[in-house]
C-alpha cells in the first residue's frame, strides 16, 4: 500500500469515524445438545469460553498492529431453541444465563442465539423459547435474542406476529430498554455479525469469524468533495468508498481468523451510525441533497446509496454476507433522531424507507400505552416488506410506560437517545387475532 493510502486510512481513522464495527464469532452448538438440560448449559459454557478464549485478546492486538479501532467484539450461537428442545424445560432460562455467564468469561460485548425460527410454524422448544424471552433478558446483561417470522418462502406465521406483540408489552412492563436486546426478522439471515439479531446459523460451520464494517462518516465525506455533480458522480464516490472500507473489514477479518485458527466468514457492509457527531447515515442522505432526511426524495437517495455501498463492498471481498447496505435506527444516529424530534421522520417514512435498506423499523420508540397488536401489526408490516421483496426486514421497538409523544427515552452508550413518535390510534386487533398464515407470494416458487 503507498503512502498516501496509508495516510488517507488513518485520516479515515482520526478525522471520520471509521472503524470495524464488530467481529463476530460464529459458534455451533449443535454438539452441546443434550436431554439433560445442566449437561448441555455446561456443554455451551465449555464450549463458547475455550473457542473463544481468545477473540478479545487477538481483536486487541489487531488493533494495535494496524491502527484501525475494533469497536466491538461478539459472539453469535445456533439458536437456542434448536439446542434446548431435546431437554423437556419447561423455559429455557438457564441457557441464556449460561450465556451471559459465557459471554462475560472471556470478555465479549454481547452475544446474540437466544432464538427461534418460526416462520413456517412451531416445534415446541420454540414455544418454549419464546415465552422465556422476557424472563431471560431481565436476569442477563449481554444476552440479545431474535425470531424470525416470516420469509419469501414461507409466508408470514401471523400466530407468532401476534404473540411476539404481547412478548414486547411483557418487556416493557419488566424494563423497556430490554427490548433493545429483541429484533423480530423475516428473512433473517444465518451470518448476520450485528446485533441484537445475530444468531449462528445451522449451515455455517462449526466456528467462523464474521466481520461488520461500517463508516458513514467515510461517505459523508468522500461526498462532501462532489457536490452539485450528478447522481451518477454520487452512485460511483459511494462505491469507490466502500470498496476501501470493505478491503480494510476482509484484511482485518482474514487475519484474525488465521490467529485464531477458524474459519473466515463474511464481511458485512452496513454502515451502521452511532450518535457520535459525524457518524450519520442521516446525514449522507441530507449531503446527497435533502434539508433533512424524511422529506420527499429520502426513500430514493437511501436506495441509492444501499446499491452503491453493495456495488463496491462485493469488488472488495469475495465472501460477503450478513444484512450489508444502510442501517436507520431512530435513535442511534444523531441525524435520524433530530429529524424525528422535528417531526419531519415519521413511522409512515421509515416503513417506506425500509423497502430499499439493509433491515426495518429499528429501535424505534413509541408511546407506554401502545396495545401489544398495534406492535403486532408494525411487526406484520415490515415482514410484508421483506417477504414481498425478497429481503431481510426487522422490529426493534421500544414502548415506553408513562411517555408519550414530545416525550424521549435514554438509552446510553451507542443506543443514544430516542424521541417518542406517534403511531396510528385506529385499532389492528381484529386482524392481528384471526391467526394463521400469510401465505408466501407467487414469486417464492423458483424451482
Amino acid at each position: 500500500m503507498d503512502l498516501r493510502r496509508i495516510m488517507e486510512t488513518v485520516n479515515m481513522i482520526d478525522n471520520e469515524n471509521l472503524d470495524l464495527r464488530t467481529t463476530t464469532m460464529g459458534i455451533s452448538l449443535l454438539d452441546c445438545i443434550d436431554s439433560d438440560s445442566d449437561r448441555a448449559c455446561q456443554k455451551i459454557y465449555d464450549k463458547i469460553t475455550t473457542k473463544a478464549e481468545k477473540l478479545v485478546k487477538v481483536a486487541r492486538e489487531l488493533e494495535t498492529e494496524y491502527g484501525i479501532p475494533i469497536a466491538n467484539k461478539r459472539i453469535t450461537v445456533t439458536p437456542i431453541s434448536l439446542i434446548a428442545a431435546a431437554s423437556g424445560d419447561s423455559d429455557y432460562v438457564k441457557y441464556a444465563v449460561t450465556l451471559d455467564k459465557a459471554a462475560k468469561a472471556v470478555g465479549v460485548d454481547l452475544i446474540g442465539g437466544f432464538s427461534a425460527l418460526v416462520h413456517k410454524g412451531y416445534q415446541n422448544g420454540d414455544r418454549v423459547l419464546i415465552k422465556s424471552i422476557p424472563q431471560a433478558l431481565k436476569e442477563t446483561e449481554r444476552v440479545c435474542s431474535s425470531v424470525n417470522v416470516g420469509s419469501t418462502r414461507s409466508g408470514i406465521n401471523m400466530d407468532a406476529v401476534k404473540e411476539m406483540g404481547k412478548i414486547v408489552i411483557e418487556n416493557e412492563k419488566i424494563n423497556p430498554l430490554n427490548n433493545g436486546n429483541l429484533v423480530i426478522f423475516c428473512n433473517a439471515v444465518e451470518d448476520n455479525p450485528f446485533m441484537a439479531g445475530g444468531f449462528h446459523g445451522v449451515g455455517e460451520s462449526d466456528v467462523a469469524l464474521n466481520v461488520g464494517v461500517s463508516g458513514p462518516g467515510v461517505v459523508k465525506t468522500a461526498l462532501e468533495k462532489v457536490k452539485g455533480e450528478s447522481m451518477d458522480v454520487v452512485a460511483e464516490t459511494i462505491k469507490q468508498t466502500a470498496f476501501k472500507v470493505t478491503r480494510m473489514g476482509q484484511l482485518v477479518g482474514q487475519e484474525a481468523s488465521k490467529r485464531l485458527g477458524v474459519d473466515f466468514g463474511i464481511v458485512d457492509l452496513s454502515l451502521a451510525p452511532t450518535p457520535a457527531q459525524g457518524d450519520s447515515v442521516a446525514n449522507i442522505l441530507e449531503e446527497i441533497g435533502l434539508e433533512s432526511v424524511g422529506t420527499h426524495g429520502t426513500t430514493a437517495a437511501l436506495a441509492m446509496l444501499n446499491d452503491a455501498v453493495k456495488k463496491g463492498g462485493i469488488m472488495a471481498c469475495s465472501h460477503v454476507g450478513g444484512l450489508s447496505g444502510a442501517f436507520i435506527p431512530e435513535s442511534e444516529d444523531a441525524g435520524m433522531i433530530a429529524a424525528a424530534e422535528k417531526g419531519i421522520l415519521t413511522v409512515d417514512k421509515l416503513e417506506a424507507m425500509t423497502a430499499v435498506c439493509s433491515v426495518g423499523l429499528d429501535m424505534i420508540a413509541v408511546p407506554g400505552d401502545t396495545p401489544a397488536e398495534t406492535i403486532s401489526a408494525m411487526i406484520a408490516d415490515e415482514a410484508a416488506i421483506g417477504m414481498i421483496n425478497n429481503k431481510t426486514t426487522a422490529v426493534r421497538v421500544i414502548p415506553v410506560p408513562g411517555k408519550d409523544v414530545g416525550d424521549s427515552i435514554e438509552f446510553g452508550g451507542l443506543f443514544g437517545y430516542a424521541p417518542i413518535m406517534p403511531v396510528h390510534k385506529e385499532s389492528s386487533a381484529a386482524m392481528i387475532n384471526r391467526g394463521g398464515r400469510i401465505p408466501a407470494p407467487v414469486h417464492s416458487f423458483k424451482n
